[in-house]
């Protein structure tokens, strides 16, 4: 067996939120809405703050383009909703310029009383990305032209 002893500060790993991109830095985004009081580099950046909302009720679209390809090993998205019961349903989608394919699809029902937060946090193993898309039907319930529930992100972060 061949052994060393390593100093406390040599076996401590990189901390987590200094692995996280800067994706105000390194990308574009387009919106399909925003509110004014909850701009999307609210949920972008890499502090804690009250995250985007949409200006409108009903399906929402969040798109980066980067500046250069990324190769993504993890995606971290955390939605908050402590106001309304309603079942919301989100897909990333990732490629190459406009030819985008599905990463993962996921649905989860808030409840006021109860469940007021996900994350969903991927290992993914994504090459070559220059687009990411994040499609957010926030009431999967109800007809989207009679829904009442608005799209939101706390935060959505990539290693």
């Amino acid at each position: 067996m061949r052994k060393s002893i390593v100093s406390p500060s040599a076996a401590t790993a990189t901390p987590i939120s200094d692995l996280w991109r800067d994706l105000e830095r390194i990308a574009r985004v387009e919106i399909s809405s925003e509110d004014p009081l909850f701009p999307i580099e609210h949920a972008l950046g890499k502090k804690e703050t009250t995250g985007w909302r949409a200006a409108g009720t009903g399906p929402q679209l969040i798109r980066l383009h980067f500046d250069e390809p990324l190769n993504i090993k993890r995606l971290r998205l955390h939605f908050v909703d402590k106001a309304a019961e309603r079942s919301q349903e989100f897909a990333v989608y990732a490629g190459a310029g406009t030819e985008v394919n599905e990463v993962v699809r996921q649905q989860w029902s808030f409840s006021p009383y109860g469940s007021t937060e996900e994350i969903e946090d991927y290992t993914v193993n994504l090459s070559g990305i220059t687009t990411l898309e994040v499609r957010i039907d926030p009431d999967r319930s109800h007809d989207p032209e009679q829904s009442q529930a608005y799209a939101s992100l706390q935060s959505l972060k990539i290693a």
